[in-house]
């Protein structure tokens, strides 16, 4: 029993931490093509600015990851962005163009 038990609670973490950053770039946003996450986890490979207690982890989780792209490539292929991000982003770059347009008042 207590046996089963470790298993299940193994296989729930690894389960868990399967595909983070496919999860995390599919539902942020601003990511757009094929194999988002796994690009993500391979720029912080590459970053000196990344921890290095985090690269062991993003190691780790990077063939997760590529597998959770492979399997969301349907999604990749018929999806836009219109996550609150992308719209934010969008809309202040129309917010600057129309103040860069128009001069200020004196």
């Amino acid at each position: 029993m207590k046996r089963s038990f470790q298993k299940l609670l193994l296989s729930s973490a690894v389960t868990a931490m399967c595909g983070c950053s496919s999860v995390m770039s599919h539902t942020g946003g601003g990511e757009l093509g094929y194999y988002p996450g796994t690009r993500a986890s391979y720029k912080m490979l590459k970053d000196d600015e990344t921890s290095w207690g985090m690269k062991p982890l993003v190691a780790l989780d990077m063939p997760f990851t590529a597998v959770m792209d492979t399997v969301l490539i349907p999604w990749d292929a018929f999806r836009t962005d219109k996550s609150i991000k992308s719209r934010v982003e969008e809309s202040e770059s129309k917010n600057l163009a129309t103040n860069s347009a128009i001069p200020p008042a004196s």
